[in-house]
């Protein structure tokens, strides 16, 4: 069983910030292979199914961003998942906007997130999704700019990278991140009126 993750931080006030990439590509995946998100236990949202004949297990951690690593490893334990079939979906500073990088195992860049998955793991050997949400200005203060909702002009891109993201994720589950890896690595969501 895969246990795909996505990190972000519960309730309406934070549902449409950068800081929620996780939870929103979560959702998608829900919709898009009928997994309904129903229940809650192991301080998370979680729903149970089926990816192209591959069980998955699908987690919004509920315990806010810094401590995401609680919960994560509540449904490591209990669903005695393997390491390897841990994939964490998360937002990235270090990505322009739009783009999707896929990686296995190596740090975690200062995400609080991954670090607190990393601690409570006590492992790097997992896969990331990483959605890029760009850099701040270099006078916007980086906590502030995570927690704000997308621009209006950033909507179409938005949702096309989060649909990019719900296919890297089956190729991660159907085929292993290596395969998947060298399909969508790099993939940046170009304007609409912009040639692809």
């Amino acid at each position: 069983m895969h246990l795909i993750i996505g990190l972000g931080n519960p309730g309406r006030r934070y549902e449409k910030t950068r800081h929620n990439m996780g939870f929103r590509v979560i959702e998608r995946l829900s919709e898009a292979h009928d997994i309904p998100l129903t229940d809650n236990r192991f301080d998370s949202v979680v729903g149970k199914g089926a990816m192209g004949g591959a069980a998955v297990l699908l987690a919004k951690p509920q315990t806010f961003m810094n401590l995401s690593g609680q919960a994560v490893r509540k449904l490591f334990d209990y669903f005695r998942i393997a390491t390897e079939d841990v994939v964490v979906v998360h937002d990235d500073l270090d990505l322009p906007f739009a783009e999707i990088r896929l990686k296995y195992g190596g740090g975690h860049g200062g995400h609080k997130g991954l670090i607190s998955v990393m601690q409570h793991l006590g492992s790097r050997d997992f896969s990331r999704v990483r959605m890029g949400i760009d850099r701040p200005t270099a006078r916007e203060d980086v906590e502030r700019y995570v927690l704000e909702p997308f621009a209006p002009e950033e909507k179409d891109r938005l949702s096309m990278l989060l649909e990019t993201a719900v296919e890297a994720i089956g190729e991660i589950v159907s085929s292993g991140i290596r395969t998947a890896m060298g399909k969508y690595n790099g993939k940046a969501i170009k304007n609409f009126n912009e040639e692809v």
